[in-house]
């Protein structure tokens, strides 16, 4: 997620479209308690009829009515709400990206292009591991939507006796970039709006297809280099597998060493870097201080792609959390998904 280091290190984040935005209201730089009395609906409205019955891993819901105070948590709901129009009164906070209660560059740029007032700000410690009920009840919200979280089965639960709560169809933090966008469409009973922002989004992957033919059929890997391993993100992963719609393929080395049991990454021990066949690696990393260590750390060098040099970098918290993996809103925003294709497109040539 956002390649948060939660994503490499527990159920957490490490750790894309045409906006629907409407409505006014005056903003609020700091978030707080300014949307405690707005709406999360803009103008539009739904074009579903309720109630909508929505099922998760976690436990079926019923949504009743049109939801008019929305609140997010994980990763991706909330730019998936915004793409449909729906602007939530609550989200959680990004601290690997942006620092505690600040908004991700591209949802502030939403609310403020909108004229909407921005959200509270929900703590997370960046792992999801702790959920801070007592924020989420003073935003009164009717809905919480988290389809790509970390939830509990007992964090699920709580959360339900505060409002109806749409969690992942499967697993934690598993949940593909377009199913996230068609749950959250659903659910706020705008599936019509959900299908336009993907036909968009379908758009300009077939346009970044068409234009880059020397991606086709060439293999891949995507890592984080920690402290002592290397963390490899398997085809579950949404960062990784969303690629393959421009015409690259997950290198087949990363299913034949994925020890994750099926999830979206493992941790590959120095002995089998040697093993990790590919055209070329994709590495995320904090800094490019960082980025630059990756190039030049002997044990790396056992892995053939990074010791030829075909490596396609992504550093810095922003740009790397805009396509780890992308959202409803970083697919063409100019730091974050078209960036990493220019990448890779001059990895290969």
């Amino acid at each position: 997620m956002r390649l948060r280091r939660s994503l490499a290190a527990a159920a957490g984040l490490v750790a894309a479209a045409a906006l629907a935005l409407a409505g006014c209201s005056s903003s609020s730089p700091s978030g707080g308690d300014a949307a405690s009395s707005a709406p999360s609906s803009s103008a539009g409205g739904a074009t579903d009829s309720f109630p909508i019955t929505m099922q998760s891993a976690l436990g079926d819901v019923t949504i009743e009515s049109e939801p008019q105070r929305v609140a997010t948590w994980g990763w991706g709901s909330t730019e998936a709400a915004i793409a449909v129009g729906v602007y939530p009164v609550a989200v959680a906070e990004q601290r690997y990206t942006v620092g505690e209660g600040n908004l991700l560059p591209w949802v502030e740029e939403a609310y403020d292009k909108a004229g909407v007032e921005h959200p509270a700000m929900l703590t997370d410690d960046g792992t999801g591991s702790e959920v801070p009920y007592e924020e989420f009840v003073a935003a009164k919200p009717d809905l919480i939507l988290a389809p790509y979280s970390g939830l509990t089965q007992e964090q699920y639960d709580l959360l339900s006796d505060i409002a109806p709560v749409v969690a992942y169809p499967e697993a934690p933090w598993t949940t593909q970039w377009d199913e996230e966008i068609k749950i959250v469409a659903e659910a706020l009973g705008r599936s019509k709006a959900g299908d336009e922002v993907l036909t968009g989004i379908d758009d300009f992957l077939a346009e970044q297809k068409a234009a880059h033919p020397e991606f086709e059929g060439k293999t891949f890997a995507g890592i984080w280099d920690g402290d002592g391993y290397v963390s490899v993100y398997t085809p579950a992963d949404p960062r990784v597998n969303i690629l393959e719609e421009l015409g690259l393929k997950i290198a087949p080395a990363v299913s034949d060493l994925d020890t994750s049991d099926g999830g979206f990454y493992y941790e590959l021990s120095d002995e089998e870097l040697d093993k990790l066949q590919t055209d070329f690696v994709i590495t995320y990393s904090n800094s490019e201080e960082e980025a630059k260590a990756v190039l030049t750390a002997p044990e790396l060098q056992a892995v053939p792609a990074i010791k030829a040099g075909k490596v396609a970098q992504v550093f810095d918290p922003v740009t790397v959390s805009s396509v780890s993996p992308p959202t409803a809103l970083t697919f063409t925003w100019d730091g974050g998904l078209p960036t990493l294709i220019d990448k890779i497109s001059d990895t290969l040539q």
